[in-house]
């Protein structure tokens, strides 16, 4: 059996150099959350915001190995259509998306729990795959700053999501980074 845990970044500066104070405390706050859960390995994408948001986090998790993975990064798993973004982008993004799904999905030998401190749509693309829903159906799952999922996936039953972009580690104030204005609840920019 293995549990997925899957948690976005915190908040990213502007330039996306780095997190902001928010983005700081959002991990801290997620650290402090998976401090007690038997998590033998962090990976992480390889963009600064996810880096700094995993040395936070692995901070409360002393001894648990942390990998960087470019199957972690950020991209766009799949296309709607040949023209909607450049060549390159409809091969690169589909490819990390193959080699994401067979590293950090399926049934393992031994019972693991792993984390991915990620990006949005890894995350959204991850779990549409253990729904197995339609590929189009990662479009418009939205995650936000250090929102954390979990799937099971056991040998003698299908993938289960157990729980998806559960930010209760944040206090209201912090909730909403990371999702575009329309998706917010009115009060919460």
């Amino acid at each position: 059996m293995r549990f997925l845990y899957l948690a976005r970044h915190g908040e990213a500066t502007p330039d996306e150099t780095g997190l902001t104070d928010t983005g700081r405390r959002q991990a801290e706050l997620l650290g402090e959350r998976l401090r007690d859960l038997p998590i033998q390995v962090i990976h992480h994408g390889p963009l600064p915001r996810a880096a700094q948001t995993a040395s936070i986090v692995s901070a409360h998790l002393p001894g648990v190995p942390v990998h960087v993975s470019e199957a972690a990064g950020d991209y766009v798993p799949w296309f709607p259509g040949p023209d909607a973004f450049p060549e390159e982008d409809r091969e690169v993004g589909p490819a990390l998306a193959r080699e994401a799904e067979a590293a950090f999905t399926g049934v393992t030998d031994e019972p693991r729990t792993e984390l991915v401190i990620t990006h949005g749509f890894l995350i959204a693309w991850l779990v549409r795959a253990a729904l197995e829903a339609p590929e189009a159906r990662w479009i418009g799952l939205n995650s936000g700053n250090t929102g954390l999922t979990c799937i099971r996936y056991s040998p003698d039953r299908p993938p289960a999501p157990l729980f998806f972009n559960d930010l209760g580690h944040l206090p209201p104030e912090l909730r909403w980074t990371g999702f575009p204005p329309a998706l917010r609840p009115s009060g919460t920019d």
